[in-house]
């Protein structure tokens, strides 16, 4: 067996297609441009790139959005402030704060300074119970994502037996209630493996979706996975590769390779 590969480039244009769509119509019916406000705290380059991302694609579907970056060595208070002034900002419907957050800014702070109905990151204590009792908000977009992709290529996680290698605020943990929730594209029965679970292989094997967010590369092996499986890899790691150019290269938490012999669906890393 072969996996067919799951585009998630693909399915990422249509997607934005759709919102650009549904921001049009709202423009048009009601006058109202969707805003989005970045809050980039430090140099660091994988945020800067994330950020880049993220508001790059909100342009290009017609939302507005405005960055503010703010120096390494920027107080908790200061960070703070800026946060409660974008909640009173009427050009802001959404507000993403980059984590991680330097060392002496509490993230937790500052995601509670948030105002729960502009928290697009879902990370709000408000926002997680609302997705906790079924009825979410705003969902922090890689479980979203993973849905998603899920859906879209005919692999509805209803019925089915998932199984999530993590237990992330950002990932793992939101994502199971989101799949749990008694709604199309969920019903599912969700299992989750962390650092404290005995024998993962035993429950991997189970899984007809198995979802890997682990951040260790290449750490789903083939003899975890069952035959015909659908499997989500959401894992980047950078690993070292002399043959490339840059002398490193982006792999997944999962052995594409041989993986990819055995399940029905897969995500490649990158490009998943």
């Amino acid at each position: 067996m072969t996996a067919q590969i799951i585009d998630g480039k693909r399915i990422a244009e249509e997607v934005i297609v759709e919102m650009t769509q549904r921001v049009a119509k709202l423009k048009a019916s009601s006058g109202i441009t969707p805003g989005l406000a970045a809050v980039l705290v430090g140099d660091d380059p994988a945020s800067q790139v994330y950020v880049r991302n993220k508001t790059r694609q909100c342009a290009a579907a017609g939302v507005f959005t405005e960055t503010y970056l703010m120096p390494t060595d920027s107080t908790e208070r200061a960070v703070f402030e800026r946060v409660k002034a974008l909640n009173a900002d009427r050009r802001f419907h959404g507000i993403l704060v980059q984590l991680p957050l330097p060392s002496q800014v509490n993230e937790s702070n500052v995601i509670n300074a948030m105002d729960p109905a502009k928290d697009v990151d879902g990370l709000h204590p408000v926002s997680q119970g609302l997705l906790a009792s079924g009825e979410p908000s705003f969902v922090p977009a890689t479980p979203q994502g993973v849905q998603e992709l899920l859906v879209r290529t005919g692999n509805s996680p209803e019925g089915k037996h998932v199984v999530i290698c993590g237990r992330s605020n950002l990932v793992g943990r939101p994502l199971a209630l989101l799949l749990m929730r008694k709604a199309p594209g969920a019903n599912a029965t969700v299992t989750v493996c962390h650092t404290g679970t005995r024998d993962i292989g035993e429950h991997t094997r189970r899984a007809d979706i198995l979802v890997v967010a682990t951040g260790k590369a290449r750490w789903v092996t083939a003899d975890m996975v069952r035959d015909g499986a659908v499997v989500i890899d959401v894992g980047t790691n950078r690993i070292a590769d002399p043959t490339a150019k840059s002398g490193s290269r982006l792999v997944g938490d999962v052995d594409y390779e041989q993986v990819a012999k055995k399940a029905s669906w897969i995500t490649p890393v990158p490009g998943g």
